[in-house]
């Protein structure tokens, strides 16, 4: 039984590596894979082969390499080693989450985990764009203000 369920996790986080890594613009090939990991990952290299047996749901990676394919591919990585949880999880308390976020922002935030993992990435770089925008209107206002005033 353990072999079974073990083969049919390894074979649940293949789906998810190949998802994970489409989601990314990355070719799920066994030498690309390895090759990319491998200038990300400070531990013992992997080969074409362990890559392999990732993607045809054969192995599963370690601990570390999860965290590390995670990283590279912008994805959780208990979501990327156990899959998507019932219900959104934020890394805050619900009762912080209830005073920061209004009913509008919520609802926003139910509709973007509902998306499709490609989606979610073309939302977080939208958003990061429009931070470094931000920021960089900020700066421009600041430089712009007689050293005597104060921010508006």
């Amino acid at each position: 039984m353990a072999q079974g369920l073990h083969a049919q996790e390894a074979r649940a986080f293949s789906a998810r590596l190949k998802q994970a890594l489409e989601a990314a613009g990355v070719r799920p090939s066994p030498a690309v894979v390895a090759s990319e990991f491998n200038l990300r990952y400070w531990g013992k290299s992997i080969t074409a082969h362990t890559a392999r047996a990732w993607l045809a749901g054969l192995a599963i990676p370690t601990q570390d390499e999860i965290r590390t394919l995670s990283e590279w591919l912008h994805v959780n990585p208990d979501e990327l080693r156990f899959g998507a949880r019932s219900g959104p999880v934020l890394a805050m308390d619900s009762g912080t989450l209830e005073s920061v976020l209004n009913l509008q922002d919520r609802q926003m935030l139910a509709q973007y985990l509902a998306l499709p993992v490609g989606h979610r990435k073309t939302v977080q770089e939208v958003v990061a764009a429009l931070a470094v925008a931000a920021a960089h209107a900020q700066q421009a206002e600041a430089a712009s203000r007689p050293v005597d005033q104060p921010p508006k």
